[in-house]
């Protein structure tokens, strides 16, 4: 039986590194199993503001990979500051009372004059490639992920055009994501995005979200079928490691200025005061891109001393920190808007046995994945005391050699279940 042809339409593909290439990475590497045939379109000449060259061999064999030239304004725009570029390419924007004329009037072009996003202009050259493609080649099933959200709007004139089935795949909401509110949008511009999410949302045959409260959110504006499928973790090839030798509390990632614990740093402050072997014990591992507002925090509290600032290391690298780490850090944004998002990394953490701390807005729905699941402890950004007290607990039991995770239940989020969940949808 011939396998099914599917086309997915994504921006980020290796050798892209960071958390937006995971998904659709390991869906099309577990896609074959389930009678699937992938093509997967990407752009042949990406602004990726991480590299991770490592990734480029885990899918070499399984996918159709189709490329088309995209213009994108970064590549204009880096010519005045490639630093500020990157970072905002990347989704790390500056506290707003310390932005720069430039920080304002980059986020300011970036919010009001490429709507939805910079990849904009890719809309067109892709629908007028693909619409030949899809015909040719008996394509009846399309695949659009975002963010970048430009990319739905390549599906959606290509629903409008041919008789194709469209799958819209939300890696993070549209509208309600935790930046948009920083992009200095005009009153045109917000609903301009309005529009364009209002008009993907009633058009896409059925839509993909990774968290109950997308998805209840989303079901507010259309009410086409939306399937829940979080991300997961993958079985990784990683040597056993051995444990830090130091209390390393770690951070994996993207560490944003909006992230910034100030609970987790005054009870670090406070147990070096109370205890008096925990500053020889004490590493703070940050591991990715980190803020300046974070690291001037860091300094500020006089923690330091204490900091392993290790930058951005491969996929393979990041997978070794979080087996030796004595304790793993969840940090999201304290707004409602953020409620929704559960960051990939966390699936990776579970399966690490290594206990979590995770810092975010109430009712966020990775705390309830987390208790569930029994791998850390959650806590809003006004738990302080119950913060610091878990700490001192873990601290404990590191020194007895006793620490870590004891988790149930992680099968579900296996990325080949998920794969299943995912070819069970589409065929």
């Amino acid at each position: 039986m011939e396998p099914k042809k599917l086309l997915i339409i994504t921006y980020y593909w290796p050798p892209a590194g960071g958390p937006g290439v995971q998904r659709w990475l390991k869906f099309v590497k577990y896609l074959p199993d389930f009678g699937i045939q992938p093509i997967v379109y990407i752009p042949e000449n990406p602004t990726y503001p991480i590299v991770d060259e490592k990734l480029v061999n885990e899918v070499l064999d399984k996918a159709i990979v189709l490329k088309q030239p995209i213009f994108e304004p970064y590549q204009l725009a880096s010519f005045l500051s490639k630093n500020k570029t990157k970072k905002i390419s990347s989704g790390i924007i500056p506290n707003q009372k310390k932005q720069s004329f430039l920080d304002k009037l980059f986020l300011w072009i970036r919010g009001n004059l490429f709507i939805p996003d910079a990849r904009v202009f890719w809309v067109k050259p892709s629908v007028s490639y693909l619409e030949k493609y899809i015909v040719e080649n008996n394509i009846d099933t399309i695949i659009t992920s975002g963010p970048p959200h430009s990319l739905h709007l390549i599906g959606l004139a290509l629903k409008s055009k041919l008789n194709i089935k469209w799958f819209a795949d939300f890696r993070d909401p549209w509208t309600t994501i935790g930046y948009h509110k920083s992009l200095r949008l005009s009153d045109y511009a917000a609903k301009k995005h309005k529009k364009l999410e209002h008009l993907v949302l009633n058009t896409a045959d059925t839509i993909i979200v990774t968290s109950k409260t997308t998805k209840t959110e989303f079901q507010a504006i259309t009410n086409k079928p939306i399937a829940v499928i979080t991300n997961g973790y993958d079985t990784e090839e990683v040597e056993k490691q051995t444990l830090d030798s130091k209390f390393s509390l770690a951070h994996i990632g993207s560490f944003l200025s909006e992230r910034n614990p100030l609970i987790l740093w005054e009870s670090l402050v406070e147990l070096i005061d109370e205890i008096p072997d925990f500053k020889i014990h004490l590493e703070i591992k940050l591991i990715g891109a980190v803020s300046q507002e974070v690291l001037e925090t860091i300094a500020l509290f006089k923690l330091n001393s204490y900091l392993n600032n290790l930058g951005y290391v491969s996929h393979k690298e990041a997978i070794a920190h979080q087996r030796k780490s004595q304790i793993l850090l969840l940090i999201e944004i304290d707004s409602e808007d953020t409620k929704s998002i559960i960051p990939g990394k966390l699936f990776e953490y579970m399966v690490s046995n290594r206990p979590i701390i995770a810092i975010g807005p109430k009712d966020s729905d990775f705390s309830e994945i987390i208790t569930r699941t029994n791998t850390g402890v959650f806590f809003e950004y006004s738990e302080k005391v119950k913060l610091k007290s878990v700490i001192l607990g873990f601290y404990n039991e590191y020194l007895e050699g006793k620490l870590q995770a004891n988790a149930v239940s992680l099968q579900q989020y296996s990325r080949k279940n998920l794969t299943k969940e995912l070819a069970q949808l589409i065929k």
